[in-house]
C-alpha cells in the first residue's frame, strides 16, 4: 500500500522534475487599473487619451503582415474550442506555448490583485482578461519585432516579451500590454567555425529565440553535437533562460548557459537590430549574459558554443523514508556525499518529499563519459550509507547509458497548475563544513509546512572555474554547490486570502530557515525565484546591479522593457505601468 501511494506521489514528482519543475510564480503585486489612467508618467491603457485607436492597430497589423492577434487567457481560449481543451492539452507545455495568452502555470494569467480582481479559471462561468496582454504580435521576422517595438514606444505602451511561456516569475505577461511573441523564431543551425572579429571560436549552434531545449537535443544528436541547455522540454535557451544565467545538468561540465553564449542578435528599444558580442556592444553583451530576462530587448537569436556529443549514464534512485525526520537525515547524508561525483562533473536533481503516507528522497544524476557500472560505483557510498539508516528502504534504482542528448531529451512538460516557489544558491562551503546543518534545515522546512524541496547540483566544476568571465552572472553562482527550490501550490477553489498567504510564505517563514545554510543576503537564480524578494537587486544581481543600471539607461532610456524584479523595475509600479 505504501509503495503504491508513494508511486503516485513519485510520478507526480517526476513530472515536476522533468519539466524543470514546471514551476512558475504567481502575481503578488497590486494594481488598480482605474487609478493608473489618472496618474502622471503612466503607460497608455484602454481609455487613456494616447491609447492607439482602431486605425492605428489596423496599420500595425498591416505592417506585420496580419500577425497581430487579440489575446485571451488560456481558459477562454479553450472554452472557445469545439469541445474545449482536453486534460492532456491543458497540462501540455507544448500545447500551451501555441496560445498567445497562456502561461505554463495558470496562476500567472490571473489578476488576483487587480481592483476588482479579474480571474479566468477553467470551467468557470465568468472570465475576465486577468493579467493577460490585450494584443500580440506573433513575430516571424526581425521586421515584425521592430514594428512592435517602435509601435509600443511611439504609443507609450506596456510591452512584454514571451517565447514559450516557461517563465517562473510571470515576466512574460502583464495587464493592458502588447505582447511580442517570439515562439515562431524556430531556426537552428550548427557550424564548425564561427568568427567573433578575427577569432574563430570553433563549433557553435545558433538558436532562434523560440527554439525549445528538446529541439536542441534532437538536432544536436543528429549533428553529433551537444550544447548546454535546460532540463525542461520547452525551455527556450535563447530567451529568458540565458539572460538569467541558464543552469543545466551539463553546467558542472561546461558552465552556465550564459558562460557559453558567444553572440546575440537583439532588437533594442530604439528598434535597431544589434549584433552583440565581446567586440560589438560589449556592455550589452555583459548584461545579456545573466543580467535578467526581459530587461534588455527582444532576442532574435543566440549563438552558443557546441561540443562533440558523448555518452553518459543517467540514473534514478528513489529511497523511501519512514517519515520526514528520516528524509531529513537522508538530506544530511546526501550533503556529506555531494562531492563524491565531482571527478566526473556530474549534474544532479535531488528532491525530498513529505506526504501524509510516506516520505522519500530521490536523486536523478547525469554522469558524462561514465558507464553504468562506473556510475553505480560512484553513487554506492551514498546509497549504502542511506540504506544503513533505520527507516530507509530502496524503492527504485535504474541506470541508463547512451548519448547525452537522449538522456536530456524530454518530449513535453507537465504544466497547467497554480504554483509558486522560492529559491537560494547554497554555498559549497556549507556542504564541506556543515552537512549536518543541511539536514536540520530540511527538517525545519518540513516542520514549517514544506512538502517538497528540490535541489539542483548544477554548480561547482566549470561554473566555479568560470569565475573570471566578465558577465552579469551573480557571483554567488561561482561559489555555490547547489540551487535549492521550495514550491507551494493551490487549487482553483482557494480563496484570494489563502492564495495571498501561500504567495508570502517563502519570505515570511522559509527564508529565515534557509539563512542557516546560506547566511544573510544570499543569492538566488533569478529565473526560478520569488518575485517578493524585498532586495531583489542584491538577491538576483549582487554587486553587478549598479553597472547593469547604467547599461539599462544607455540602451533603454525610457524603460520600454520593464519586468518584475528586473533592472530598473524599482522606478515603476508593480505592473510596469506607472513611474513611482
Amino acid at each position: 500500500m505504501h509503495s503504491s501511494m508513494f508511486q503516485q506521489a513519485y510520478e507526480h514528482q517526476m513530472r515536476f522534475l522533468t519539466s524543470s519543475l514546471a514551476l512558475l510564480l504567481c502575481a503578488i503585486f497590486g494594481h488598480s487599473q482605474e487609478a493608473a489612467s489618472s496618474k502622471a508618467a503612466c503607460r497608455n491603457i484602454p481609455g487613456s487619451p494616447g491609447y492607439p485607436d482602431a486605425a492605428a492597430w489596423s496599420a500595425l497589423n498591416a505592417t506585420v503582415s496580419g500577425r497581430l492577434v487579440t489575446v485571451v487567457p488560456s481558459a477562454k481560449f479553450c472554452a472557445n474550442l469545439p469541445g474545449g481543451c482536453t486534460d492532456a492539452q491543458w497540462t501540455s507545455a507544448l500545447f500551451r506555448s501555441t496560445i498567445p495568452g497562456a502561461m505554463d502555470q495558470v496562476n500567472w494569467e490571473q489578476g488576483y490583485d487587480l481592483n476588482p480582481p479579474s480571474l479566468c479559471l477553467r470551467n468557470a462561468t465568468t472570465c475576465g482578461q486577468g493579467d493577460v496582454p490585450i494584443y500580440s504580435v506573433e513575430a516571424e521576422t526581425v521586421a515584425d519585432i521592430q514594428a512592435a517595438v517602435k509601435f509600443s514606444s511611439t504609443h507609450n505602451l506596456r510591452v512584454v516579451i514571451k517565447s514559450s511561456g516557461h517563465d517562473y516569475l510571470g515576466r512574460s505577461t502583464a495587464p493592458d500590454s502588447l505582447l511580442i511573441h517570439t515562439h515562431n523564431l524556430q531556426d537552428i543551425s550548427f557550424a564548425d567555425s564561427f568568427f567573433i572579429g578575427s577569432e574563430d571560436v570553433g563549433s557553435v549552434v545558433t538558436l532562434g529565440s523560440g527554439v525549445y531545449s528538446h529541439t536542441l537535443y534532437e538536432q544536436g544528436k543528429a549533428n553529433g553535437k551537444i550544447a548546454v541547455g535546460g532540463a525542461a522540454a520547452t525551455v527556450s535557451n535563447a530567451g529568458g533562460w540565458v539572460q538569467g544565467a541558464g543552469h543545466s545538468a551539463l553546467s558542472p561540465t561546461f558552465g552556465l548557459g550564459a558562460d557559453n553564449a558567444l553572440e546575440f542578435q537583439v532588437v533594442v528599444a530604439s528598434g535597431q537590430l544589434l549584433q552583440v558580442n565581446r567586440i560589438s556592444h560589449p556592455d550589452l553583451f555583459y548584461a545579456l549574459r545573466g543580467g535578467g530576462a526581459g530587461s534588455w530587448g527582444v532576442i532574435v537569436s543566440v549563438t552558443f558554443r557546441a561540443y562533440p556529443t558523448f555518452n553518459a549514464t543517467s540514473s534514478l534512485i528513489v529511497l523511501l523514508a519512514q517519515n520526514d525526520t528520516v528524509a531529513s537525515s537522508l538530506a544530511a547524508l546526501h550533503a556529506e556525499h555531494i562531492f563524491d561525483w565531482d571527478s566526473v562533473h556530474a549534474g544532479q536533481y535531488f528532491w525530498a518529499v513529505k506526504n501524509a503516507s510516506v516520505s522519500a528522497f530521490a536523486v536523478n544524476t547525469y554522469m558524462p563519459n561514465t558507464t553504468a557500472a562506473q556510475s553505480m560505483a560512484l553513487l554506492a557510498p551514498f546509497v549504502n550509507a542511506s540504506l544503513a539508516l533505520p527507516g530507509v528502504s530502496l524503492l527504485l534504482q535504474q541506470f541508463t547509458y547512451g548519448d547525452i542528448n537522449d538522456a536530456l531529451y524530454q518530449p513535453d512538460d507537465g504544466v497547467g497548475s497554480n504554483t509558486v516557489l522560492g529559491s537560494r544558491l547554497i554555498p559549497a562551503a556549507t556542504y564541506r563544513d556543515s552537512p549536518a546543518t543541511v539536514g536540520e534545515v530540511y527538517k525545519k522546512l518540513f516542520d514549517s509546512g514544506a512538502t517538497q524541496i528540490l535541489g539542483h547540483l548544477v554548480a561547482g566544476g566549470k561554473v566555479a572555474e568560470n569565475a573570471k568571465i566578465s558577465s552579469a552572472v551573480h557571483p554567488a553562482w561561482r561559489t555555490a554547490k547547489t540551487h535549492l527550490l521550495i514550491a507551494q501550490s493551490w487549487e482553483d477553489s482557494a480563496s484570494l486570502a489563502e492564495i495571498r498567504k501561500i504567495r508570502q510564505f517563502f519570505q515570511k517563514v522559509q527564508v529565515p530557515i534557509l539563512e542557516e545554510i546560506t547566511g544573510p543576503d544570499a543569492g538566488a537564480y533569478s529565473n526560478e525565484a520569488d518575485l517578493l524578494e524585498p532586495a531583489f537587486q542584491t538577491t538576483f544581481f549582487g554587486p553587478n546591479y549598479a553597472k547593469l543600471s547604467a547599461i539599462k539607461r544607455k540602451y533603454d532610456p525610457e524603460d520600454l522593457f520593464i519586468v518584475g524584479a528586473g533592472v530598473g523595475s524599482e522606478r515603476w509600479d508593480q505592473w510596469g505601468l506607472c513611474k513611482i
